[in-house]
Protein backbone atom coordinates (compact mmCIF):
# COMPACT_ATOMS: atom_id res chain seq x y z
CA UNK A 1 0.00 0.00 0.00
CA UNK A 2 2.72 2.55 0.75
CA UNK A 3 4.11 1.83 -2.68
CA UNK A 4 1.08 2.52 -4.61
CA UNK A 5 0.76 6.05 -2.49
CA UNK A 6 3.77 7.78 -4.76
CA UNK A 7 2.07 6.68 -7.81
CA UNK A 8 -0.64 8.42 -6.85
CA UNK A 9 0.96 11.68 -6.81
CA UNK A 10 1.97 11.69 -10.66
CA UNK A 11 -1.17 12.30 -11.82
CA UNK A 12 -1.23 14.93 -9.65
CA UNK A 13 1.66 16.22 -10.38
CA UNK A 14 0.89 16.09 -13.71
CA UNK A 15 -2.35 17.39 -13.81
CA UNK A 16 -0.72 19.86 -11.76
CA UNK A 17 1.54 20.97 -14.48
CA UNK A 18 -0.78 20.28 -16.73
CA UNK A 19 -2.66 23.16 -15.57
CA UNK A 20 0.04 25.68 -15.52
CA UNK A 21 1.55 24.93 -19.05
CA UNK A 22 -1.82 25.00 -20.30
CA UNK A 23 -2.66 28.64 -18.71
CA UNK A 24 1.13 30.33 -20.10
CA UNK A 25 -0.41 28.52 -23.71
CA UNK A 26 -3.30 30.59 -23.56
CA UNK A 27 -2.11 33.88 -22.32
CA UNK A 28 0.52 32.91 -25.32
CA UNK A 29 -2.91 32.81 -27.50
CA UNK A 30 -2.09 28.84 -28.41
CA UNK A 31 -3.96 26.85 -26.33
CA UNK A 32 -2.80 23.53 -27.82
CA UNK A 33 -3.56 20.04 -28.53
CA UNK A 34 -3.28 16.37 -28.33
CA UNK A 35 -3.07 13.26 -30.01
CA UNK A 36 -2.87 9.77 -29.34
CA UNK A 37 -2.94 7.65 -32.45
CA UNK A 38 -2.53 3.47 -31.71
CA UNK A 39 -2.54 1.76 -35.28
CA UNK A 40 -5.50 2.74 -37.63
CA UNK A 41 -7.09 4.64 -34.44
CA UNK A 42 -6.56 8.00 -32.88
CA UNK A 43 -7.47 10.79 -30.55
CA UNK A 44 -7.12 14.14 -30.94
CA UNK A 45 -8.18 16.54 -27.66
CA UNK A 46 -7.16 19.56 -26.22
CA UNK A 47 -4.16 19.53 -23.79
CA UNK A 48 -6.15 20.58 -20.53
CA UNK A 49 -9.01 17.66 -21.51
CA UNK A 50 -6.01 15.23 -22.61
CA UNK A 51 -4.03 16.07 -19.17
CA UNK A 52 -7.27 15.17 -17.14
CA UNK A 53 -8.20 12.24 -19.00
CA UNK A 54 -4.35 10.96 -18.09
CA UNK A 55 -4.84 12.23 -14.44
CA UNK A 56 -8.45 9.71 -13.90
CA UNK A 57 -6.37 6.61 -15.55
CA UNK A 58 -3.95 6.56 -13.55
CA UNK A 59 -6.40 7.48 -10.19
CA UNK A 60 -8.33 4.21 -11.64
CA UNK A 61 -5.16 2.43 -12.21
CA UNK A 62 -4.28 3.17 -8.51
CA UNK A 63 -8.16 2.13 -7.30
CA UNK A 64 -8.06 -1.21 -9.58
CA UNK A 65 -4.74 -2.51 -7.80
CA UNK A 66 -6.02 -1.17 -4.50
CA UNK A 67 -9.33 -3.30 -5.06
CA UNK A 68 -7.34 -6.74 -6.29
CA UNK A 69 -4.60 -6.24 -2.84
CA UNK A 70 -7.36 -6.11 -0.80
CA UNK A 71 -9.62 -8.83 -2.78
CA UNK A 72 -6.39 -10.90 -1.75
CA UNK A 73 -6.13 -10.05 1.65
CA UNK A 74 -9.65 -10.33 2.35
CA UNK A 75 -9.32 -13.49 4.33
CA UNK A 76 -6.59 -12.83 6.30
CA UNK A 77 -8.07 -9.68 7.13
CA UNK A 78 -11.06 -11.57 8.20
CA UNK A 79 -9.37 -14.09 9.93
CA UNK A 80 -7.36 -10.90 11.96
CA UNK A 81 -10.57 -8.90 13.14
CA UNK A 82 -12.43 -12.27 14.32
CA UNK A 83 -8.89 -13.60 16.19
CA UNK A 84 -9.29 -10.06 17.97
CA UNK A 85 -12.43 -10.76 18.80
CA UNK A 86 -12.49 -13.91 20.18
CA UNK A 87 -9.55 -12.31 22.12
CA UNK A 88 -11.72 -9.69 23.63
CA UNK A 89 -14.07 -11.82 24.73
CA UNK A 90 -11.26 -14.80 25.64
CA UNK A 91 -10.10 -11.53 27.76
CA UNK A 92 -13.60 -10.74 29.46
CA UNK A 93 -14.10 -14.51 30.14
CA UNK A 94 -10.51 -14.49 32.09
CA UNK A 95 -12.14 -11.46 34.27
CA UNK A 96 -15.43 -12.90 35.04
CA UNK A 97 -13.82 -15.97 36.09
CA UNK A 98 -11.47 -14.70 38.36
CA UNK A 99 -14.45 -12.91 39.44
CA UNK A 100 -16.39 -15.74 40.15
CA UNK A 101 -13.98 -17.33 41.72
CA UNK A 102 -13.06 -14.91 44.03
CA UNK A 103 -16.59 -15.32 45.22
CA UNK A 104 -16.96 -18.94 45.09
CA UNK A 105 -19.05 -19.37 42.21
CA UNK A 106 -16.74 -22.39 41.16
CA UNK A 107 -19.06 -23.80 38.40
CA UNK A 108 -19.50 -20.64 36.92
CA UNK A 109 -16.06 -19.66 36.98
CA UNK A 110 -15.00 -23.15 35.02
CA UNK A 111 -17.40 -22.41 32.49
CA UNK A 112 -15.97 -19.01 31.99
CA UNK A 113 -12.31 -19.74 32.67
CA UNK A 114 -12.19 -23.39 29.96
CA UNK A 115 -15.24 -21.81 27.21
CA UNK A 116 -12.42 -19.24 25.53
CA UNK A 117 -9.14 -20.27 27.07
CA UNK A 118 -7.87 -22.11 23.89
CA UNK A 119 -8.14 -17.98 21.79
CA UNK A 120 -6.52 -16.75 25.42
CA UNK A 121 -2.92 -14.69 25.01
CA UNK A 122 -2.54 -16.59 28.25
CA UNK A 123 -4.35 -19.89 28.93
CA UNK A 124 -1.87 -21.47 31.66
CA UNK A 125 -3.87 -18.67 34.21
CA UNK A 126 -7.28 -20.09 32.54
CA UNK A 127 -6.20 -23.49 33.44
CA UNK A 128 -4.69 -23.12 36.80
CA UNK A 129 -7.14 -20.88 38.38
CA UNK A 130 -10.23 -23.39 36.20
CA UNK A 131 -7.95 -26.01 38.16
CA UNK A 132 -8.41 -24.45 41.65
CA UNK A 133 -11.98 -23.77 40.98
CA UNK A 134 -12.40 -27.57 40.39
CA UNK A 135 -10.70 -28.56 43.83
CA UNK A 136 -12.84 -26.33 45.58
CA UNK A 137 -15.50 -28.30 44.54
CA UNK A 138 -14.16 -31.52 45.08
CA UNK A 139 -13.94 -32.03 41.52
CA UNK A 140 -10.20 -33.56 41.56
CA UNK A 141 -10.28 -35.69 38.12
CA UNK A 142 -11.31 -32.56 36.37
CA UNK A 143 -8.14 -30.67 37.98
CA UNK A 144 -6.12 -32.83 36.92
CA UNK A 145 -7.62 -32.89 33.39
CA UNK A 146 -7.18 -28.72 33.48
CA UNK A 147 -3.23 -29.25 35.19
CA UNK A 148 -2.88 -31.56 31.86
CA UNK A 149 -4.05 -29.14 29.38
CA UNK A 150 -2.09 -26.12 31.32
CA UNK A 151 0.85 -28.59 30.50
CA UNK A 152 0.04 -29.10 26.86
CA UNK A 153 -0.28 -25.29 26.34
CA UNK A 154 2.86 -24.42 28.48
CA UNK A 155 5.02 -27.29 28.75
CA UNK A 156 7.57 -24.55 29.42
CA UNK A 157 5.86 -24.04 32.78
CA UNK A 158 6.44 -27.33 34.19
CA UNK A 159 7.66 -25.99 37.57
CA UNK A 160 4.57 -23.50 38.03
CA UNK A 161 2.01 -26.10 37.31
CA UNK A 162 3.95 -28.60 39.42
CA UNK A 163 3.79 -26.93 42.15
CA UNK A 164 -0.01 -25.36 41.72
CA UNK A 165 -0.32 -29.45 42.04
CA UNK A 166 1.41 -29.96 44.91
CA UNK A 167 -0.08 -27.22 46.51
CA UNK A 168 -3.51 -28.40 45.78
CA UNK A 169 -2.93 -31.85 46.98
CA UNK A 170 -1.50 -30.22 50.19
CA UNK A 171 -4.62 -28.34 51.26
CA UNK A 172 -6.35 -31.46 50.16
CA UNK A 173 -4.83 -33.84 52.51
CA UNK A 174 -3.34 -36.04 50.06
CA UNK A 175 0.21 -35.99 50.83
CA UNK A 176 1.52 -38.93 49.41
CA UNK A 177 0.32 -37.28 46.31
CA UNK A 178 1.55 -34.45 46.86
CA UNK A 179 5.41 -35.68 48.24
CA UNK A 180 5.39 -37.20 44.83
CA UNK A 181 4.74 -34.49 42.89
CA UNK A 182 7.01 -32.62 44.52
CA UNK A 183 10.03 -34.98 44.38
CA UNK A 184 9.52 -34.89 40.43
CA UNK A 185 9.99 -31.15 41.40
CA UNK A 186 13.04 -31.39 43.30
CA UNK A 187 14.86 -33.40 40.22
CA UNK A 188 13.62 -30.00 37.82
CA UNK A 189 14.77 -27.33 40.45
CA UNK A 190 16.85 -29.08 43.22
CA UNK A 191 17.29 -25.35 45.32
CA UNK A 192 13.94 -23.84 44.84
CA UNK A 193 12.83 -22.27 47.98
CA UNK A 194 9.00 -23.19 47.73
CA UNK A 195 9.74 -26.67 46.65
CA UNK A 196 12.03 -27.17 49.76
CA UNK A 197 9.55 -25.42 52.30
CA UNK A 198 6.10 -27.44 50.80
CA UNK A 199 8.50 -30.76 51.06
CA UNK A 200 9.00 -29.87 54.64
CA UNK A 201 4.92 -29.20 55.36
CA UNK A 202 4.54 -32.46 53.55
CA UNK A 203 7.05 -34.45 56.01
CA UNK A 204 5.46 -32.88 59.02
CA UNK A 205 2.48 -33.40 57.78
CA UNK A 206 3.59 -37.52 57.44
CA UNK A 207 5.90 -36.91 60.49
CA UNK A 208 8.49 -38.30 58.58
CA UNK A 209 11.08 -37.41 60.56
CA UNK A 210 13.78 -39.10 58.88
CA UNK A 211 12.53 -37.60 56.07
CA UNK A 212 13.08 -33.85 57.38
CA UNK A 213 16.19 -34.68 58.99
CA UNK A 214 17.82 -35.77 55.36
CA UNK A 215 16.03 -32.00 54.05
CA UNK A 216 17.34 -30.28 56.68
CA UNK A 217 21.11 -29.40 55.43
CA UNK A 218 18.80 -27.54 52.36
CA UNK A 219 16.54 -25.60 53.94
CA UNK A 220 19.93 -24.13 55.75
CA UNK A 221 21.99 -24.18 52.46
CA UNK A 222 18.95 -22.13 50.95
CA UNK A 223 17.74 -19.91 53.30
CA UNK A 224 14.51 -21.43 53.56
CA UNK A 225 14.00 -20.84 56.64
CA UNK A 226 15.52 -18.45 59.54
CA UNK A 227 18.26 -19.42 61.61
CA UNK A 228 16.42 -19.80 64.95
CA UNK A 229 13.65 -21.72 63.07
CA UNK A 230 16.51 -24.35 61.69
CA UNK A 231 17.90 -24.59 65.42
CA UNK A 232 14.11 -25.46 66.56
CA UNK A 233 13.13 -27.99 63.45
CA UNK A 234 16.49 -29.62 64.34
CA UNK A 235 15.75 -29.75 68.00
CA UNK A 236 11.72 -31.54 67.04
CA UNK A 237 13.28 -33.49 64.75
CA UNK A 238 16.14 -35.21 66.80
CA UNK A 239 14.19 -35.41 69.63
CA UNK A 240 11.40 -37.16 67.73
CA UNK A 241 13.85 -39.74 66.49
CA UNK A 242 15.14 -40.26 69.98
CA UNK A 243 11.60 -41.34 71.25
CA UNK A 244 10.95 -43.58 68.27
CA UNK A 245 14.37 -45.41 68.93
CA UNK A 246 12.75 -44.95 72.71
CA UNK A 247 10.42 -47.43 71.85
CA UNK A 248 12.34 -50.03 70.63
CA UNK A 249 13.60 -50.36 74.08
CA UNK A 250 17.11 -50.95 71.90
CA UNK A 251 20.28 -49.68 73.77
CA UNK A 252 22.35 -50.02 70.49
CA UNK A 253 20.10 -48.15 67.89
CA UNK A 254 20.06 -45.40 70.96
CA UNK A 255 23.44 -45.25 71.13
CA UNK A 256 23.90 -44.90 67.66
CA UNK A 257 20.97 -42.72 67.09
CA UNK A 258 22.57 -40.06 69.83
CA UNK A 259 25.60 -40.11 67.63
CA UNK A 260 23.47 -39.05 64.20
CA UNK A 261 22.88 -35.86 66.22
CA UNK A 262 25.10 -32.46 65.84
CA UNK A 263 27.01 -31.69 68.57
CA UNK A 264 24.75 -28.14 68.87
CA UNK A 265 22.03 -30.17 69.53
CA UNK A 266 23.43 -33.08 71.69
CA UNK A 267 24.32 -30.27 73.96
CA UNK A 268 20.76 -28.94 74.29
CA UNK A 269 19.51 -29.90 78.46
CA UNK A 270 16.06 -31.46 76.77
CA UNK A 271 17.66 -33.91 74.21
CA UNK A 272 20.22 -34.95 76.85
CA UNK A 273 17.48 -35.28 79.21
CA UNK A 274 15.83 -37.07 76.91
CA UNK A 275 18.77 -39.68 75.63
CA UNK A 276 19.45 -40.63 79.33
CA UNK A 277 15.77 -41.42 80.03
CA UNK A 278 15.53 -43.89 76.81
CA UNK A 279 19.07 -45.38 78.20
CA UNK A 280 17.81 -45.80 81.24
CA UNK A 281 14.56 -47.38 79.80
CA UNK A 282 16.65 -49.56 77.70
CA UNK A 283 18.42 -50.97 80.93
CA UNK A 284 21.38 -49.20 80.39
CA UNK A 285 21.80 -46.52 82.79
CA UNK A 286 24.73 -47.18 83.65
CA UNK A 287 26.41 -47.06 80.35
CA UNK A 288 25.14 -43.20 81.08
CA UNK A 289 26.07 -42.97 84.72
CA UNK A 290 29.32 -41.54 84.24
CA UNK A 291 28.43 -38.90 82.19
CA UNK A 292 25.07 -38.16 84.44
CA UNK A 293 26.85 -37.79 87.16
CA UNK A 294 29.73 -35.28 85.66
CA UNK A 295 26.44 -33.35 84.66
CA UNK A 296 24.86 -33.29 88.37
CA UNK A 297 28.34 -32.16 89.45
CA UNK A 298 28.24 -28.94 87.31
CA UNK A 299 24.81 -27.48 87.75
CA UNK A 300 21.83 -27.97 90.01
CA UNK A 301 19.03 -29.90 87.79
CA UNK A 302 16.31 -31.63 89.72
CA UNK A 303 15.56 -33.68 86.24
CA UNK A 304 19.30 -35.05 86.29
CA UNK A 305 19.25 -35.95 90.16
CA UNK A 306 15.60 -37.86 89.27
CA UNK A 307 17.48 -39.84 86.63
CA UNK A 308 20.13 -40.25 88.82
CA UNK A 309 17.74 -41.83 91.03
CA UNK A 310 16.57 -44.41 88.53
CA UNK A 311 19.72 -45.58 87.61
CA UNK A 312 19.98 -49.31 89.26
CA UNK A 313 24.04 -49.99 89.48
CA UNK A 314 25.01 -53.86 90.37
CA UNK A 315 26.33 -51.51 94.02
CA UNK A 316 23.88 -49.48 95.52
CA UNK A 317 26.18 -48.48 98.37
CA UNK A 318 28.60 -47.32 96.44
CA UNK A 319 26.08 -45.58 94.12
CA UNK A 320 24.45 -44.24 97.37
CA UNK A 321 28.02 -42.75 98.63
CA UNK A 322 28.82 -41.07 95.38
CA UNK A 323 25.03 -39.53 95.57
CA UNK A 324 25.55 -38.16 98.85
CA UNK A 325 29.18 -36.05 97.89
CA UNK A 326 26.00 -33.52 96.43
CA UNK A 327 24.59 -33.32 99.74
CA UNK A 328 26.99 -30.56 101.40
CA UNK A 329 25.99 -28.32 97.87
CA UNK A 330 22.00 -29.39 97.66
CA UNK A 331 21.64 -29.71 101.62
CA UNK A 332 17.78 -28.95 101.69
CA UNK A 333 16.96 -30.03 98.30
CA UNK A 334 14.02 -32.29 98.40
CA UNK A 335 14.55 -33.69 95.27
CA UNK A 336 17.93 -34.45 96.06
CA UNK A 337 16.81 -35.82 99.63
CA UNK A 338 14.16 -38.10 98.04
CA UNK A 339 16.57 -39.54 95.13
CA UNK A 340 18.95 -40.43 98.34
CA UNK A 341 16.16 -42.04 100.37
CA UNK A 342 15.44 -43.95 97.19
CA UNK A 343 19.25 -44.60 96.59
CA UNK A 344 19.19 -45.93 100.36
CA UNK A 345 16.23 -48.14 100.12
CA UNK A 346 17.96 -50.24 97.16
CA UNK A 347 20.64 -50.21 99.32
CA UNK A 348 18.56 -51.66 102.24
CA UNK A 349 19.58 -49.16 104.38
CA UNK A 350 16.19 -48.40 105.84
CA UNK A 351 16.83 -46.37 108.81
CA UNK A 352 18.71 -43.77 106.63
CA UNK A 353 15.87 -43.79 103.64
CA UNK A 354 13.31 -43.43 106.40
CA UNK A 355 15.23 -40.05 107.41
CA UNK A 356 16.13 -38.96 103.86
CA UNK A 357 12.13 -39.62 103.01
CA UNK A 358 10.92 -37.77 106.10
CA UNK A 359 13.28 -34.89 105.59
CA UNK A 360 12.08 -34.30 102.12
CA UNK A 361 8.62 -34.50 103.19
CA UNK A 362 9.31 -31.88 105.64
CA UNK A 363 10.45 -29.49 102.81
CA UNK A 364 8.59 -29.97 100.27
CA UNK A 365 5.42 -32.80 100.28
CA UNK A 366 5.39 -34.37 96.77
CA UNK A 367 3.48 -37.57 95.47
CA UNK A 368 7.16 -39.17 95.67
CA UNK A 369 7.90 -38.70 98.27
CA UNK A 370 4.68 -40.26 100.43
CA UNK A 371 5.60 -42.96 97.99
CA UNK A 372 8.78 -44.05 99.01
CA UNK A 373 7.99 -43.46 102.61
CA UNK A 374 5.13 -46.27 102.04
CA UNK A 375 7.55 -48.14 100.28
CA UNK A 376 9.87 -47.79 103.12
CA UNK A 377 7.61 -48.62 105.45
CA UNK A 378 6.58 -51.56 104.34
CA UNK A 379 10.33 -53.61 104.30
CA UNK A 380 10.13 -51.83 107.67
CA UNK A 381 6.92 -54.12 108.32
CA UNK A 382 5.16 -51.65 108.90
CA UNK A 383 1.95 -52.31 106.61
CA UNK A 384 -0.77 -49.90 108.10
CA UNK A 385 1.23 -47.13 108.29
CA UNK A 386 2.06 -47.49 104.81
CA UNK A 387 -0.95 -47.72 103.63
CA UNK A 388 -1.53 -44.12 105.20
CA UNK A 389 1.25 -42.59 103.23
CA UNK A 390 0.07 -44.28 100.57
CA UNK A 391 -3.39 -42.74 100.71
CA UNK A 392 -2.08 -39.20 101.86
CA UNK A 393 -0.22 -39.40 98.47
CA UNK A 394 -3.18 -40.21 96.66
CA UNK A 395 -4.71 -37.28 98.94
CA UNK A 396 -2.12 -35.01 97.69
CA UNK A 397 -2.27 -35.54 93.87
CA UNK A 398 -6.11 -34.94 94.16
CA UNK A 399 -5.86 -31.81 95.77
CA UNK A 400 -2.61 -30.70 93.17
CA UNK A 401 -4.47 -32.04 90.62
CA UNK A 402 -8.02 -29.41 91.78
CA UNK A 403 -5.46 -26.66 92.47
CA UNK A 404 -4.71 -26.37 88.76
CA UNK A 405 -8.36 -25.96 88.10
CA UNK A 406 -9.53 -22.14 87.83
CA UNK A 407 -13.02 -23.02 89.93
CA UNK A 408 -12.86 -20.06 92.40
CA UNK A 409 -11.82 -22.35 95.40
CA UNK A 410 -15.41 -24.27 95.18
CA UNK A 411 -14.92 -27.60 96.43
CA UNK A 412 -11.32 -27.81 97.43
CA UNK A 413 -12.11 -28.08 100.76
CA UNK A 414 -13.95 -31.22 100.54
CA UNK A 415 -10.68 -33.34 100.14
CA UNK A 416 -8.81 -34.00 103.61
CA UNK A 417 -5.49 -32.62 104.08
CA UNK A 418 -2.63 -34.34 105.11
CA UNK A 419 0.07 -33.23 107.03
CA UNK A 420 4.14 -34.04 106.17
CA UNK A 421 4.52 -36.84 109.00
CA UNK A 422 1.58 -38.47 107.01
CA UNK A 423 -1.40 -37.70 109.25
CA UNK A 424 -4.83 -37.64 107.85
CA UNK A 425 -6.50 -34.05 109.14
CA UNK A 426 -9.96 -33.22 108.82
CA UNK A 427 -11.85 -30.14 107.71
CA UNK A 428 -12.53 -27.37 109.57
CA UNK A 429 -16.45 -28.60 109.26
CA UNK A 430 -15.91 -32.10 110.26
CA UNK A 431 -13.80 -31.73 113.64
Amino acid sequence: MKILLPLLLIPILLLAGGIFAYREMVAAGNPGYLIIGFGSWSIETSLFLGLVGLALGFVALYLGIRLVINTVRLPSILKQRGGAKRSQKSQEALIAGLLESAEGNWETAERNLIRHAANSGVPLVNYLTAARAAQSRGAYEQRDEYLKLARDSMPEAELAIGLTRAELQLSDRQFNEALESLTQLDQLAPSHAKVLKMTHQVYAQLEDWEGIRKLIPKLHANKVMMEAEIRLLETDTYSALLKRKAETKNAGALRDAWLDVPEHIRALPGIQHLYFAAMIEAGAGAEIEPRLRQLIEKERSDTLLVLYGCIQLADPAKQLELAERWQARQETNPVLLRVLGKLALRAQQLEKAQGYAQASLDREPSVEAYRLMGDILLQQNQATKACLFFRNGLLFAANEAVAQIDLDGDGVGDLPATTAAGEETLPAGDA
